[in-house]
């Protein structure tokens, strides 16, 4: 996981720390930085704040004190890279719907992303996630689009002992998320989880219909699934959805096979919205909370 990029974060340090750090030296060394960023799909303007921030740190800290260059220059990137990570606005979806629940309210999450991220399956791991702590969870099978959406979407729910509200495919499925919405309200369900049909920032009529599904479901928490591996291509995903719809947080899925990390560092930071859990795995309990300081410490290779 990430070893791609710690590998070459490691390679920069050690070229960066072998002569001494005059101005020209780190002015060098915090390219050669930004050049491995670069590589490794973290997008332009975030390796250039990156390195803006790392480049700050490491001038701020050597007026002190002499120390260990490598230990200095990796201590300035964790702290760049925890900056850029952590949001100015978290968000916890367990912590948002228990503090609807003791309201006795529904929380409803909608979930949308290109085909082939793996949206479906990371819904199926958020109800797993809900109901392992105790909150009563139904489905709506928005993706009427995609054929075999809704058989696949019930295997999951039937594993899960989850009620799945569906139409015909064809169906208006702004619709089937009202229906689902209503029937958590009459039935006392805490959680509703709406999917959505997969479809390319760029189709525009499928675009269309994830705006009418915002905009009549009106959810609470509205999640881009990301696939990791894919690297710019997530991070220009997130923000033709973001510009759609204003995401309120990201799931990368494949985290656990992703070599670079470049797209949770990169969606961060230009959505402004937190990757808020990673896929690391197949099962239904292969789904964590992200943790900004885990990431960093991955990165520098400090675990």
């Amino acid at each position: 996981m990430f070893d791609k990029l710690k590998g070459a974060l490691d390679s920069a340090v050690t070229k960066a720390t072998t002569k001494e750090l005059s101005d020209k030296n780190l002015e060098d060394a915090v390219w050669e930085l930004q050049l491995v960023l670069i590589q490794n799909d973290v997008a332009v303007e975030v390796a250039e704040q990156i390195c803006e921030l790392t480049k700050e740190k490491i001038l701020g800290d050597r007026a002190g004190r002499l120390e260990n260059l490598s230990r200095l220059f990796k201590k300035a990137i964790y702290e760049s890279v925890l900056e850029i990570l952590t949001p100015e606005h978290p968000l916890d979806p367990l912590e948002f719907a228990s503090e609807k629940k003791q309201k006795g309210e529904v929380t409803t999450i909608l979930f949308v992303g290109v085909n082939g991220t793996g949206k479906t399956t990371t819904l199926a791991k958020m109800a797993n996630l809900f109901k392992k702590n105790g909150f009563s969870v139904v489905i709506a099978a928005g993706d009427t689009f995609r054929a075999g959406s809704i058989e696949q979407l019930e295997r999951h729910a039937e594993r899960l002992g989850i009620r799945v509200i569906k139409q015909d495919y064809g169906s208006d499925a702004a619709a089937i998320a009202f229906d689902a919405i209503a029937h958590a309200k009459a039935k006392h369900i805490d959680i509703v989880l709406i999917d959505s049909a997969g479809r390319m920032q760029s189709n525009k009529n499928l675009l269309v219909e994830m705006k009418k599904i915002a905009r009549v479901a009106d959810p609470d928490i509205k999640l881009f699934v990301g696939d990791a591996l894919a690297g710019n291509d997530a991070l220009s995903q997130a923000k033709e959805f973001h510009k759609a719809i204003e995401i309120d947080g990201a799931v990368l899925t494949k985290v656990d096979a992703d070599p670079s990390g470049g797209a949770a560092l990169s969606i961060a930071h230009v959505t402004g919205r937190p990757v808020v859990f990673v896929g690391v795995g197949q099962e239904y309990e292969d789904i964590k909370q992200f943790d900004p300081e885990w990431f960093a410490r991955r990165l520098i290779g400090d675990n």
